[in-house]
C-alpha cells in the first residue's frame, strides 16, 4: 500500500509571513532542502505516508540569478513568474539552486536530503520531465562524455529521427511576452531556427496559452505522418533519457512521476522502463496521463501507476461543485476494466485548485467525503498535496499565476495554514486552530487506515450502489456506499456528501456480497458495526437483516462511517 505526500520544497519550508506580488526570493522567501528536517520527515511519516514526491527538484528556468556559480541566467521572455515553472528544465543533471543553503554544494545537500528521508524508512519520488525542456536549456552538471540536447542536431531539417528537437527552418522564435509585462528586458530571446513548443505547438509564434517557455523533445516520432521513424538503433533522445533516469536512480531516487507521459511515444517507455528496472527492480513509475484509451498500453509498457484525473478526480469535482449524483462515482471504476489498483487517486495536487479555496468548495471539510471515498475504494496509491491536510486556501494573487485558487508553482510564495503545522520547524501543529487540528486528524486517520487495515491495503472491493437505488430508503444522490473485505476483515464505508442535511438510510447488502465477503456465521446471529472513526456510533445488528431490510444508519451532513462488521463475541 502506497500513500504519497507531494512536497514542493520551495513552498513547504518557506516561513516568510509577509509577501508582495511578483516578489523576489529575498522578499517572499523560499524553502530549502534543510527545512525538510528529520522532524518534518518524521511528522510526515506519522501522518501515514510511505512515499514523498519531491516537486521542483531539478534545475529549471528562473529569474533569480546565480551567475557567480557558473549557472546561466534565464531570459525573462521565456520564463513564467519569478521563480519559474518547475517543468521548464534547464539542466537534467542539476538541482534547483534556490533550495540550497550553499549553492556551490547544492548536489551534496540534495543527497543528504534523500538520506534523511530514507533514514525514516520512506521512499523518494521525483519528477521526470521527458516531453519538453526549457528554451534556455544548457547543462553545466552533465557527467563527462554526455552530449547536450540539440548539440549534434541538423537544424536545417524540420524532422530528423536522431535530432533531439523539431525545427522550423528559416523562422525565428517570437515570444508572446511583450515589453509592458513584468520582468521583460532586452534583448529579446534569440532562437533561430525556431523549435517546436512543448505542447505540440509547431509554430514559431506560440501564444501566451501555449507552453511557450519550453521546447518539444523529439523521440523519433514524425508528426507529419503520425508514426515512429524506422532505424537500426534507438533514437538519440531515447538513449539520453535512459542515462538521465539512471543518473538519479544511482543517487538513491526510488521512483519517478513522469510528467505528461501521454505526449511521448509509448514505445519509448516499453523500452526504457524494463531497461532501467534490470538494474533497479524496485523503481516505481507513475504516468501523468489523461486519455483513458491509452491506459492499458502504458501499463503494458511498464508503468506501475497512472493518474486517475479524468476519472475519479473529475467525477468528485462534479459531485462537490456541480451537484452530480454520488452514484455516478461508480462509473469511474467500471470504465477502468480491471485497472483500478493501477490508479493513483488524489483530490489535490499542484495543478488543481485547493479544496479550501473559494474557487473550489471553499471549505476543506466539505471535501472530506470525496477524500475518504477516493482513498478507500481500491488498493492503488493515494496522494495528498502539501498544505491540503492543513486546509491551505491559496488566497489572492501572488504573481504570474493570478488569483486562481492554486498555490503558485511559478512564484515565490507561502502556505500560511501549513506554517501553523510547521510551528517554526517543530512540526507539532501547536499553532493550528481547533478546526485545523480536526482536519489534520481526519487525514491522519484515513491515511493510517489504508496502511494498517488489511481490508484496505489488500482487500477486495464491492460496490453497493446497485443494491441501494433511489426508491429504497437510501439517497444515491448524496450517499455512497461500498464494502472492502478479506477473509478476516469486513469493512462497510458509507459517506454522506450533503453539506447541510443528514441522511437516514437502510444500507442493503445483497446475498452475493454477503457470500463473497463472508458476512455470515451459522453459529452467530448477533453482529456489531464498529465505527472506526467514532466508537460511540457503533451499531449492533442481526446478520439476517443485512439483506432485508438492511443496516439502519443515520449520517450527519458530510459524515463518513467506516464500519467494521464482525460477530459479537459470546459471553463464556
Amino acid at each position: 500500500m502506497i500513500n504519497i505526500y507531494q512536497l514542493f520544497p520551495r513552498l513547504f519550508g518557506n516561513t516568510k509571513q509577509q509577501t508582495v506580488i511578483d516578489g523576489t526570493i529575498e522578499q517572499n522567501g523560499c524553502g530549502k532542502f534543510t527545512d525538510v528536517s528529520v522532524e518534518a520527515i518524521a511528522a510526515i511519516k506519522n501522518l501515514g505516508i510511505t512515499h514523498i514526491w519531491l516537486t521542483g527538484i531539478i534545475r529549471h528556468a528562473s529569474l533569480t540569478a546565480y551567475s557567480q556559480f557558473g549557472i546561466p541566467e534565464s531570459n525573462p521572455s521565456v520564463v513564467k513568474g519569478r521563480a519559474g515553472s518547475p517543468y521548464a528544465i534547464c539542466d537534467y543533471y542539476d538541482v534547483d539552486p534556490d533550495l540550497a543553503n550553499d549553492v556551490a554544494h547544492r548536489m551534496q545537500e540534495f543527497r543528504e536530503f534523500i538520506d534523511r528521508i530514507h533514514q525514516q524508512k520512506l521512499k523518494v519520488i521525483i519528477d521526470f520531465v521527458p516531453n519538453h525542456l526549457a528554451r534556455g536549456y544548457k547543462s553545466i552538471a552533465k557527467p563527462a562524455g554526455v552530449i547536450d540536447f540539440g548539440e549534434n542536431d541538423n537544424t536545417s531539417q524540420r524532422f530528423r529521427r536522431d535530432n533531439n528537437f523539431y525545427y522550423l527552418p528559416g523562422e525565428s522564435f517570437v515570444s508572446p511576452r511583450i515589453s509592458t509585462e513584468p520582468f521583460y528586458i532586452e534583448p529579446a530571446f534569440n532562437e533561430f531556427p525556431a523549435k517546436a513548443t512543448g505542447n505540440d505547438c509547431f509554430t514559431a509564434s506560440p501564444t501566451l496559452n501555449d507552453w511557450y517557455e519550453t521546447i518539444k523533445l523529439n523521440y523519433g516520432f514524425d508528426y507529419e505522418i503520425n508514426q515512429l521513424a524506422e532505424g537500426d538503433t534507438e533514437p538519440d533522445t531515447w538513449k539520453k533519457m535512459l542515462h538521465i533516469i539512471a543518473y538519479w536512480s544511482e543517487m538513491g531516487v526510488d521512483g519517478f512521476r513522469v510528467d505528461m507521459a501521454e505526449m511521448i511515444p509509448v514505445d519509448f517507455f516499453a523500452w526504457m522502463i524494463p531497461s532501467i528496472k534490470n538494474k533497479f527492480p524496485k523503481l516505481i513509475f507513475i504516468a501523468e496521463i489523461y486519455q483513458p484509451h491509452l491506459y492499458k498500453s502504458f501499463v503494458d509498457a511498464g508503468f506501475d501507476f497512472l493518474y486517475d484525473k479524468v476519472g475519479m478526480y473529475n467525477r468528485m469535482n462534479d459531485v462537490l461543485r456541480f451537484g452530480h449524483a454520488t452514484e455516478s462515482v461508480s462509473i469511474c471504476w467500471k470504465m477502468l476494466n480491471g485497472l483500478d489498483d493501477k490508479m493513483l487517486r488524489f483530490v489535490e495536487n499542484h495543478d488543481e485548485e485547493r479544496l479550501a479555496s473559494r474557487h473550489f468548495v471553499g471549505d476543506p471539510f466539505a471535501a472530506l467525503p470525496a477524500v475518504a471515498v477516493s482513498a478507500l475504494m481500491h488498493r492503488g496509491p493515494f496522494m495528498i498535496y502539501n498544505g491540503q491536510e492543513s486546509g491551505e486556501q491559496a488566497e489572492g494573487t501572488i504573481g504570474y499565476s493570478g488569483d486562481d485558487g492554486r498555490t503558485s508553482i511559478f512564484d515565490y510564495c507561502t502556505m500560511p495554514q501549513h506554517q501553523k503545522w510547521m510551528n517554526g520547524g517543530k512540526f507539532d501543529g501547536k499553532n493550528m486552530e481547533k478546526e485545523q487540528k480536526k482536519l489534520f486528524a481526519f487525514y491522519k486517520k484515513i491515511l493510517r487506515l489504508r496502511l494498517a487495515n488489511e481490508a484496505f491495503s489488500r482487500g477486495d472491493f464491492y460496490d453497493l450502489m446497485w443494491a441501494n437505488p433511489w426508491f429504497t430508503e437510501f439517497d444515491p444522490r448524496f450517499v455512497y456506499a461500498f464494502l472492502r473485505y478479506t477473509n478476516t476483515l469486513k469493512i462497510l464505508v458509507v459517506a454522506n456528501f450533503h453539506r447541510t442535511e443528514s441522511r437516514r438510510m437502510r444500507v442493503n447488502i445483497p446475498e452475493d456480497a454477503i457470500k463473497l465477503a463472508g458476512l455470515h456465521d451459522d453459529h452467530q446471529n448477533s453482529w456489531m458495526a464498529e465505527n472506526l472513526l467514532d466508537k460511540e456510533k457503533s451499531i449492533p445488528f442481526e446478520s439476517e437483516t443485512l439483506i432485508n431490510p438492511g443496516l439502519q444508519l443515520k449520517l450527519q451532513p458530510l459524515e463518513i462511517a467506516i464500519l467494521h462488521l464482525h460477530p459479537i463475541a459470546k459471553k463464556p
